[in-house]
């Protein structure tokens, strides 16, 4: 079935309706040049009999060389006259001249007084080899200019499988054209935007990479120095200090790698309530049941990353103990994980929150950012939805 949203259907259906028009202009051509050239023999032939008559009256004979010359041949053979003559109807053979086709030769019937003769038009419409030629010609030109065209799209074919690779996160991509056209054009204005955005890539690696380092160092020289504090209520402190920031420069590292789309995902089967222990545990609280109340309906297996998903839930969980004034959240598992809290209604779409760096947020502004990236890895979606005073989340399938 063609698709006439796509440019080479729209391209060929053009090419078949020249073709068409093509045939039909060249077959009207053809008709009328082949009815030409009869109505030339027709009227060739009257004025052969009208010359035969003047020339029979005056001389009583025939112009054998005149009738020649016209390629005009006397039947003298009395059998095959009166053959001839018997294909004219008795109207025709009373008039005094009168013509017949049969078996593709055409004959001429001329009554003198009382004689009577029959002639051979020798004389065939000629082929209209022009037109033959115009139409090959013409047709040949319009397939070649068609494969031309064809031909000159497939780079299109090839741009466009390089683009999906770059969509996919792949930037080791080459599509460079040494061509001249439009989509050459285009093809090397693709590759320099991939090669600078590789470039940036590359840098901002270096730099979260060497900041990372940077960090690393004074948390294990902080740890070292933790192991020579004597009081243990203040050990235990600076080590959940340091492991929280730990923890952090570990998450950071994973948000790199999944906002440039270079994270290969693990997708293992879990339990609903696995993921939520893990994302609790990632919180980091003194008193997680202080701050999280669960409520089991229907505990259920999904397909998730171990890393990921627990870390979009943990983010979710952390917003919504972070922005309300009972620091306290409500979970239900039921074929779906629902979070809700004590707030005030957002004040713009949910949409506008999954931007990076919002200048309206109190934070760094990627918390949605994250979790939506991480659920589309995950075919989930997110479902905002306010009745007063509870906000609710819904983490569910797409359908």
């Amino acid at each position: 079935m063609i698709s006439f949203y796509s440019l080479k259907s729209k391209i060929t259906a053009t090419f078949m309706v020249s073709i068409l028009l093509l045939l039909i202009l060249s077959y009207i051509s053809f008709e009328l040049q082949i009815k030409n050239r009869k109505a030339d023999i027709v009227k060739q032939e009257r004025d052969i009999v009208r010359y035969i008559y003047q020339y029979f009256f005056k001389t009583k004979n025939m112009d054998i060389s005149f009738l020649q010359s016209q390629n005009i041949k006397l039947i003298t053979d009395k059998k095959s006259s009166i053959d001839i003559i018997n294909l004219f109807s008795q109207k025709e053979r009373e008039m005094g001249y009168s013509t017949i086709s049969y078996q593709q030769r055409r004959f001429i019937f001329v009554r003198i007084n009382q004689f009577i003769f029959i002639f051979e038009n020798m004389n065939k419409p000629k082929f209209p080899i022009s037109i033959l030629i115009i139409f090959i010609g013409g047709l040949l030109f319009l397939l070649s200019l068609y494969f031309m065209i064809i031909n000159s799209l497939k780079p299109l074919t090839t741009l466009k499988n390089k683009i999906h690779t770059f969509s996919q996160g792949n930037l080791d991509i080459d599509c460079k054209s040494d061509k001249k056209d439009e989509i050459a054009q285009v093809a090397n204005e693709f590759h320099h935007s991939v090669q600078k955005i590789k470039e940036l890539k590359h840098s901002r690696q270096l730099l979260l990479r060497a900041i990372m380092h940077e960090l690393k160092t004074p948390i294990a020289k902080g740890k070292l120095v933790t192991e020579m504090t004597t009081n243990l209520k203040y050990k235990e402190k600076l080590h959940n200090i340091f492991n929280r920031l730990n923890l952090l420069i570990d998450e950071f590292a994973k948000i790199e790698m999944i906002t440039s789309k270079n994270f290969n995902t693990n997708l293992k089967d879990y339990k609903m309530t696995d993921i939520i222990d893990a994302s609790i545990d990632m919180l980091m609280l003194d008193n997680p049941h202080n701050h999280i109340k669960i409520e089991i309906k229907n505990d259920y297996m999904i397909q998730a990353d171990f890393q990921l998903l627990p870390l979009a839930i943990k983010n979710l969980m952390d917003n919504g103990i972070k922005y309300n004034s009972t620091k306290s959240i409500n979970i239900i598992i039921n074929n779906s994980i629902e979070i809700t809290n004590i707030g005030t209604q957002l004040d713009e779409p949910l949409e506008n929150y999954y931007t990076p760096f919002r200048t309206k947020s109190h934070g760094l502004g990627l918390g949605l950012y994250i979790v939506k990236n991480i659920l589309d890895i995950h075919k989930l979606k997110l479902i905002y939805d306010y009745k007063k005073p509870l906000n609710k989340f819904l983490i569910t399938t797409k359908p």
